[in-house]
């Protein structure tokens, strides 16, 4: 067999261990949510990925922000070096930080000797694939809910279950029937959540285009997409809280009075510094914010 031969056999054998290994991922992921939620162990490695938080690039961190000003008797320092950080989510009982990407990790940090600067930081639910689970949010009584591209998922008692790499979790919303498959996008999937007054779990939905065509509007419409969406918090009864929004990637429920605040990234191409984007107040279920007509404020799109 000359050199040629060798090397083709060869790449052709890694091109088909690649593809065995790949096809083989999805349904492990699936026999280990199924041995979770049966609050079984998937016999995943204790030796957890961690983040170091010494170094260089922390150091250069705490020195870029030597020169942010701040209002009088505001100080910042660095709590944490983690990778991609996003959407943050602090326990109720001040045991642990979960901290949300737009890749495939979801974070812990824990701060042992309360000192505000993270002992360690490691990945969460090493045993569960995630895809872009961005929105981590947390209910008063310690559930923690992670809202993917296309799946949420629950946490009863994250606080304590974090530190093994088996944790107890539960769908709220299955894989695939967040939002229809073919509507799956690149772009704006990042998901965030809230847990409001009403107990209820609280999801935007971005939709992916600058802005969209005609023929995708009343799909959107009736699956909230370009929208907040509610239910409750096992997935039942999910109805659509509000339209007219591009894709919103903050949420905060007022706690004085219960009204949703949250922003509006806008319409892009228009200038430099049109449109506006918004932070907007939603007071009760079924207000529209005007995209896509309305690209920012009172600004018309142009598309």
């Amino acid at each position: 067999m000359s050199r040629k031969d060798r090397l083709t056999r060869r790449g052709t054998l890694s091109v088909s261990v690649l593809a065995m290994m790949l096809a083989i991922a999805p349904a492990m992921a699936k026999d280990n949510l199924q041995k979770l939620q049966g609050m079984q162990s998937t016999g995943t490695s204790m030796a957890f990925q961690t983040v170091d938080q010494t170094g260089e690039y922390a150091d250069q961190i705490r020195e870029n922000l030597k020169a942010i000003k701040l209002p009088a008797g505001f100080e910042i320092a660095l709590y944490a070096v983690v990778p991609d950080a996003r959407h943050i989510a602090i326990g109720p009982q001040g045991v642990a930080t979960f901290v949300g990407t737009r890749k495939q990790d979801v974070w812990v940090l824990t701060d042992r000797d309360k000192n505000h600067v993270a002992d360690e930081v490691k990945r969460f639910a090493p045993s569960i694939e995630f895809a872009i689970p961005n929105g981590v949010c947390f209910s008063k009584d310690g559930f923690l809910f992670i809202a993917e591209q296309n799946r949420v998922m629950v946490f009863p008692a994250a606080e304590f279950f974090y530190e093994s790499p088996d944790v107890a979790i539960g769908e709220v919303v299955p894989a695939g029937q967040l939002i229809p498959e073919s509507e799956v996008s690149f772009n704006h999937t990042a998901r965030v959540c809230r847990i409001g007054p009403d107990n209820k779990l609280y999801v935007s939905l971005g939709q992916p285009h600058n802005v969209p065509p005609a023929d995708k509007l009343d799909l959107y419409r009736e699956k909230g997409i370009g929208g907040i969406i509610r239910m409750d918090r096992d997935g039942k009864n999910r109805e659509v809280f509000a339209t007219g929004i591009r894709n919103s990637v903050g949420m905060q429920f007022n706690p004085a009075n219960g009204d949703l605040w949250f922003t509006d990234n806008q319409v892009d191409g228009m200038g430099d510094d049109i449109p506006t984007g918004e932070m907007n107040r939603a007071t009760k279920a079924g207000e529209s914010f005007g995209f896509p007509w309305y690209g920012g404020g009172s600004t018309r799109t142009a598309e």
